[in-house]
Order: C-alpha cells, then sequence, then structure tokens
C-alpha cells in the first residue's frame, strides 16, 4: 500500500513539475532535483535507498531504449564522427584523468578504484541537455550529436567501470587484458543488439493486433539488455543497437497504427522513466549524507572534491570539444572533395559503357552511394558546428541517470566507498544546477540560431509534391489496384485525385502563412484507390530516405502524415 501511495505521489509531483517548468523555461529534471531534495526533510517522507540494481536493469534499458528508436540513424551515422569521439574517446580521457585526481586526493584509494569512480562520473546525461536545446530551438544537429552521445557513452562508462571494478580486485592481469574485455563487450552487445532487433521487428511485422505488438515492442530492451549482460558484455549498448535498427526498420516493417502507438508509449515510458530518476537522486541526498562516515572522510571535504571533480571534469570537456570542432570542419571538406572524385570515376565508368545486367545494377547501386553521399556532404555544410556550436556542447555536460546508479554499484569494500558515492552525487547535482541552469542563458547569449521553420515547411512541402507525384500513378490504371473486371467510377478516381493533392496544398499554405466477390461501393473503391496510393507515396519516402536527399526532420513529418492518413484508411471489421 505505502509503496503505490508512493509512486502515485511521485507521478503526481512529475507531471505538475513538468507542467509548471514549460512556464518557467527551466528544465524538468533541474527542478525535481530541488523538489526531492526539499522533500525528503519534509515530515512524514520515508527514507529512499532504492537499490542499484533497479535502475541499471529496470529503468536504464527502458529510457535508452525509448531515445534511440526515436534518434534517425542518417543522422546519427552521418555525425558518428562526433558522437564516437565524444561518448567513447572523451569518456576514458575524462575517466583516467579524474581517477589520477582522485587517487592523488584520497591515499587509501588506489588508481584502479579511482579510475571506476572516474567512469562513474564521466557519461554526461543528454535528458536535460536536449530538453533544453528542443525548447530554445537549437539546429537539429547539435541536438543528434548530444542525444547520440547520451546514447553510447554510457555503455563505454558501464564497460570501463566493470574493467576497472575487476582491476581494483586483481581480476584483470594487465591493461591488454582489460582492452581486450572492453573490446568483448562491445563486439558482443553490438551482434546481441542486432539479433535482437531483426528477430523482434520481423515478429511484429507479422503481427495484426496492436496489443500484441505493443506488448512485445515493451520487453525489447530486456531481450537486449539480459543475454548480452549474461554473455559478459555490455547490455546498455546492445540496447541502444536494438533501438536503433527498431526505429530504421520501422518506417517500411510496421503499419502505421504500430508506429503511432509506438510513439505515444514509448514517449510517455521516457517521460516517467527520466523525471522520476532526477527525483530520486534529490530523495536520496538526504539519505546518502546521513549514512556517511565522518571518521574516514568528513562530509564536507567529500563533497569539495566533488565540486573538484566537476570542474576538472567541464574543462576536459572545452579541451577536447575545441579541436574536435575544427577537425570536424576539415572532416566535411575532405567528404566533399572525395564525393567530387566518386562522381567523377561514376561517369567515367559510363562513358566506357556498361556491357551486361550485372555491371548495370552495380552502377545503380553506386549511383545510390552518390546521392547518399552528396546529401552526406550538403546536409553536413548546410547545418555546420561552428564555435557558438562548440561552446553549446561543451556546456551541455550534465550528470544523471547512470552517474546516479553506477556510483552505488560501486563494491562495498572499496575504500571510503560512502564517500565516493557522495562525490559522484555532488558531480551530478552541481552539473545539473550550474550548467543546466545556466544554459539557456548561454544559447541567448551566443546567438544560436535554430532550424528555419519556413524553410522546413517549404522542404516538406516539396517532398509532399514528389510523393504525391509517385502515389498519383497508381490511378492511371485504377483496375488493378481493385481487382476487378468493371470500369472503376470515375468520380472515385477523381475524388481519391483531389484528396491526394490537399496533402501538398495545406503545406504550401503553410509555406505562404509563414513566408468481398460483389462489386464495391464507391466508397469502398475510393479508399482502397486511396490506401494504394499512399503505399505508393511510401514507396517515394523510403527511396527518398535512401537516398539522404531531405532532412531526417522533413522525412519524419512526412511519415508521420502517411501514418495518420493509413490508419485513417485501414479498412473496418469486414472491410478488405
Amino acid at each position: 500500500m505505502e509503496l503505490g501511495l508512493v509512486s502515485v505521489a511521485g507521478v503526481a509531483v512529475i507531471v505538475t513539475v513538468a507542467a509548471f517548468s514549460r512556464r518557467l523555461g527551466i528544465a524538468a529534471p533541474l527542478i525535481l532535483v530541488v523538489v526531492g531534495l526539499a522533500l525528503s526533510y519534509t515530515p512524514g517522507v520515508p527514507e529512499f535507498s532504492v537499490p542499484h540494481e533497479w535502475i541499471l536493469m529496470g529503468v536504464l534499458p527502458p529510457l535508452l531504449y525509448a531515445a534511440a528508436v526515436n534518434v534517425p540513424v542518417v543522422d546519427f551515422r552521418r555525425n558518428i564522427g562526433a558522437i564516437s569521439s565524444l561518448s567513447v574517446f572523451l569518456v576514458l580521457f575524462s575517466a583516467f584523468s579524474t581517477g589520477l585526481l582522485l587517487y592523488l586526493l584520497l591515499p587509501d584509494l588506489n588508481f584502479a578504484a579511482a579510475v571506476a569512480l572516474g567512469a562513474v562520473v564521466s557519461p554526461p546525461d543528454a535528458v536535460a541537455a536536449t530538453s533544453i536545446g528542443k525548447k530554445l530551438g537549437l539546429p537539429p544537429r547539435l541536438v543528434t550529436v548530444l542525444e547520440g552521445e547520451g546514447l553510447v557513452n554510457d555503455a563505454t562508462a558501464l564497460v570501463l567501470l566493470r574493467s576497472a571494478v575487476a582491476a581494483s580486485a586483481g581480476g584483470l592481469s594487465s591493461i591488454w587484458a582489460g582492452i581486450g574485455d572492453f573490446g568483448f563487450a562491445v563486439v558482443v552487445a553490438v551482434l546481441v543488439g542486432l539479433l535482437v532487433g531483426a528477430a523482434t521487428v520481423f515478429v511484429r511485422s507479422k503481427l495484426s493486433d496492436p496489443v500484441l505488438d505493443t506488448a512485445i515492442s515493451f520487453v525489447v530492451p530486456f531481450l537486449a539488455f539480459i543475454p548480452a549482460e549474461e554473455a559478459g558484455a555490455s547490455g546498455v549498448l546492445a540496447v541502444v543497437v536494438a533501438g536503433l535498427y527498431t526505429g530504421h526498420r520501422s518506417a517500411s516493417a510496421f503499419t502505421a497504427q504500430a508506429r503511432i502507438n509506438d510513439s505515444i508509449n514509448w514517449r510517455t515510458i521516457q517521460f516517467l522513466l527520466e523525471n522520476g530518476v532526477f527525483l530520486l537522486m534529490g530523495l536520496e541526498l538526504r539519505h546518502l549524507v546521513e549514512n556517511v562516515d565522518t571518521s574516514l572522510l568528513p562530509v564536507l571535504d567529500a563533497v569539495l572534491i566533488g565540486l573538484a571533480t566537476t570542474m576538472l571534469l567541464i574543462l576536459l570537456r572545452f579541451a577536447w570539444v575545441t579541436p574536435l570542432i575544427y577537425l570536424l570542419r576539415l572532416k566535411v571538406r575532405h567528404q566533399a572533395r572525395r564525393t567530387k572524385r566518386f562522381r567523377l570515376g561514376l561517369d567515367r565508368i559510363k562513358a566506357r559503357g556498361l556491357k551486361d545486367e550485372r555491371q548495370r545494377r552495380r552502377h545503380r547501386r553506386a549511383e545510390l552511394l552518390y546521392l547518399r553521399r552528396r546529401a552526406d556532404v550538403e546536409q553536413l555544410n548546410r547545418e555546420g558546428l561552428g564555435w557558438r556550436g562548440g561552446m553549446v556542447i561543451s556546456w551541455s555536460g550534465m550528470r544523471g541517470v547512470v552517474t546516479l546508479a553506477a556510483a552505488q554499484s560501486l563494491p562495498e569494500q572499496t575504500p571510503y566507498h560512502e564517500q565516493l558515492v557522495l562525490i559522484a552525487f555532488t558531480v551530478a547535482v552541481a552539473t545539473l544546477l550550474l550548467q543546466g541552469l545556466t544554459l539557456p542563458w548561454l544559447i541567448r547569449v551566443l546567438g544560436v540560431q535554430g532550424r528555419d521553420v519556413a524553410t522546413d515547411q517549404r522542404e516538406l512541402a516539396r517532398l509532399l509534391d514528389e510523393l504525391s507525384g509517385a502515389g498519383l500513378t497508381v490511378l492511371e490504371q485504377p483496375k488493378e489496384c481493385l481487382d476487378v473486371a468493371q470500369e472503376v467510377d470515375p468520380d472515385v478516381v477523381e475524388r481519391v485525385r483531389q484528396s491526394t493533392f490537399l496533402r501538398s496544398e495545406l503545406a504550401w499554405e503553410r509555406v505562404r502563412a509563414l513566408g468481398a466477390n460483389e462489386e464495391p461501393t464507391p466508397q469502398l473503391q475510393y479508399r482502397a484507390l486511396r490506401r494504394a496510393v499512399v503505399e505508393a507515396e511510401r514507396d517515394q519516402l523510403l527511396l527518398a530516405r535512401r537516398e539522404g536527399r531531405f532532412a531526417s526532420r522533413t522525412l519524419a513529418e512526412a511519415q508521420r502524415l502517411l501514418d495518420l492518413e493509413e490508419s485513417r484508411l485501414r479498412p473496418r471489421l469486414g472491410e478488405r
């Protein structure tokens, strides 16, 4: 009964804070930490100490999966250089650097255990940063980099934490053993994630009952996490890979209703879990401080070490991001030159002649690859990361969920155990309040411009025109779609044609505002033809996505419109 009341009260607090945070212009996670801390000192509120296994195994998998399924693979691939640099190499660099600082400040702590705590505090949590960024209209590429970093860096930190704890206990004989363990964890996790993603997408694509489909989607994160962990790999990375694969394949494998259900369900789960963890962080602080053994290290000293660690992490991130931005710009120019050489090579091959069908197929695949590369270069040039974007990324280093759970997973026999957990919590709270509260101000001062709504709407209108053109080709032979011998009512064909133009006309209006065997009834004929048109439009949308000619947010908006129409046209019981 008490657990149920606490859960209901927690949801009520989360919803209330989220509603008011929009009016205040402050990200809800920041307010929830302060509210949780205040509630912990309220008479009658019980002490909170949630086992770290509940967070690592019960909260983290669905939270990461909910984020991964909504990250466009195209954008992830285009920014893989920046994402891997921040989520892998910066985490490793930060973990060893902060580990060295802690090793020097805490005399009874061995270096491996110090690196373990460094791994705990190294991965930023992108929840607060991306929620602020989306609210203030940050450029989509900045949001993609922050989201991608938040997905992958948790896996890097947790694998490093496991290796460091094993080394501290004498379980790893050398640094090469640690590198081998790290590599094994990553490779096996990717394989498990792909296998689980492919298997569950295949099963879900065969289901027509939305309830069964939703039930399977809820267990996908755990189907990826548990086998990977049992195999000694990174369960977190397996979940991310499964989520990315599922999100990418959903456009072609799932029904429109399944995609709509997934979007609503996982957004709700993500909202409750991520905000619930930040509320829990505030509630646990009092219990944590009161249980520190002050004979080993006073609470104030632990907090000061935590603040020193916070400052070091901020400096390390600035020192890493500054040259990274320069290197990314050089990389784009290099990609542009390679793409031009690729185009010249294709032209030379075509000029020599394509002798057989095999060569023609290979040339068509090469042409598609060229279109994708050219679109990548154009998109990266259009949304380049300048020094202002680098400043935003550097200041978006708030810690959160993983730091909270991983700190409490440190072995009990580790010297200064309670103080180490308090240091990690200090880093998390300090970064959330310092960087989280000032990030909106920094974005405004720098004058970082977000996406151009008018340009996006114009691009969407052009894409809808292209989809409509592909869909209307179906109406040239309407009898083939209906599989009937008699002529199709011309009025029905015209209705389908006019409604096909409706989406494009509405989009252009927004641009201007911004700047059975029996004879089918006319209604059934209309819906069947309209569904055929939508299917052809979806095929064209998938082709546009493969070629990469449109921004991912434009493709996502077009897919949402197609999904809504397809779900509306879905036959009722008894129809075909």
